[in-house]
């Protein structure tokens, strides 16, 4: 079994060790201070160095039936016997450490707000960390709960503390959920400067010495993904930092297009989209008199048919409706993009329709008053119409 530093201390990046075992691209190593993947998060990287070599550590993962830790290399393994410095990846180590402590925290704070906010799985190999909460938690109580943090890490200095303990110790502590785990339990505990416990879990990841490291803890939204279970998206520490800064950024350049300060920005987005709101109204009105104009002045045929060549596909539908009784009304539009609208008795226009482009290629189809498609012969579509219109009326 690979006795694992990481349990220790944290923060310690860098160790000694020797080889144990060597596998395909692999090592397993007496002591190692590299996090193999689990418990939601991800594994650790960095480099191992020996005289006369170094390799990069790649991936880090425990064989759950032996205890070994298996670390993944991007090059030719040191022989069993070797002695090594191992070195993990600080940045994403702290980055991994800020993320799970942002996880306790935040799920604390839920218990706290309402005990039913039980934890269902977290996860927090990226950026955006999950965690899924029972009992339904509205918009107000994630507020709540972020608010109760943001306002615990401002006033109080909680620090780390991870003990191991005996399984029949457990009842002395506050544990936040039940463990799974049995015989020897670590526990993970934020402690005030009281000696309080703010929050204890049976955990085994790594975390950050003191909780303010993880902050700004800010959740960027929830979603519904199944009956009585939420998730909480979430960002921590130094990326919940760069995240902000950056949205910031992007809405004072945006909120400058606008000519007005950062704060007014949303007030001024729900102007415009009011604007926009009537506009539209406005431009669907303006369609709905162009298109009665353009049917007026095109009369009807011999055969009492009605042909519009339109220049905007959208006024396609509109010259298209209210059609009186027994008349048969036809439109194309660029693209040869085409309709059929009928209000006389025998002719259906999704047959109409389908019988022309049968003549000129394309498809499409409708209902008995009014059917769509595409032509590939624009210039015959209107002939391969009539055609079917007189074939319609001698059946």
């Amino acid at each position: 079994m690979t006795r694992p530093l990481y349990h220790q201390d944290s923060a310690a990046l860098s160790f000694t060790a020797s080889v144990q075992a060597v596998g395909d691209s692999e090592v397993v190593l007496d002591a190692t201070a590299f996090y193999p993947a689990g418990g939601g998060q991800s594994a650790d990287h960095g480099m191992l160095r020996w005289n006369g070599g170094e390799v990069g550590v790649i991936d880090t993962r425990k064989d759950k039936v032996t205890g070994l830790i298996w670390h993944k290399l991007d090059g030719i393994p040191p022989a069993v016997g070797t002695q090594i410095t191992g070195e993990v990846d600080a940045a994403r180590r702290w980055r991994h450490m800020a993320r799970h402590s942002g996880e306790h925290l935040l799920a604390q704070c839920f218990v706290r707000i309402d005990p039913a906010f039980a934890v269902d799985a977290v996860n927090m190999t990226h950026p955006e960390c999950t965690l899924d909460l029972r009992g339904d938690p509205t918009e107000a109580d994630v507020r709540a709960a972020e608010t109760l943090l943001r306002e615990t890490l401002a006033r109080q200095r909680l620090t780390l503390h991870t003990p191991t303990v005996p399984e029949e110790e457990l009842g002395q502590y506050p544990l936040r959920r039940e463990t799974k785990v049995r015989g020897e339990v670590r526990l993970v505990i934020f402690k005030d400067e009281d000696g309080g416990f703010f929050d204890v879990s049976a955990c085994g990841g790594t975390h950050v010495p003191q909780a303010s490291l993880a902050a700004p803890v800010v959740v960027l939204r929830t979603e519904r993904i199944r009956g009585g279970v939420t998730r909480v998206v979430f960002m921590a520490g130094q990326e919940a930092s760069e995240y902000l800064g950056g949205v910031y950024r992007d809405s004072r350049a945006l909120a400058q297009t606008f000519s007005v300060p950062v704060e007014r920005l949303t007030e001024r987005v729900e102007a415009l989209r009011t604007d926009l709101t009537d506009s539209k109204v406005e431009a669907a009105q303006l369609k709905e008199k162009l298109a009665r104009v353009l049917v007026e002045a095109a009369l009807p045929d011999a055969q009492g048919l009605r042909w519009l060549e339109l220049d905007d596909p959208a006024l396609l539908v509109p010259v298209l409706g209210d059609v009186p009784a027994g008349e048969v009304r036809v439109a194309l539009a660029p693209g040869g993009r085409c309709g059929v609208a009928s209000a006389r008795a025998g002719v259906h226009a999704g047959e109409l329709l389908r019988t022309a482009l049968a003549v000129t290629g394309g498809k499409g189809g409708g209902r008995p008053e009014l059917a769509q498609g595409s032509t590939l012969e624009p210039g015959g579509f209107l002939a391969a119409v009539r055609g079917a219109l007189v074939s319609a009326h001698s059946s």
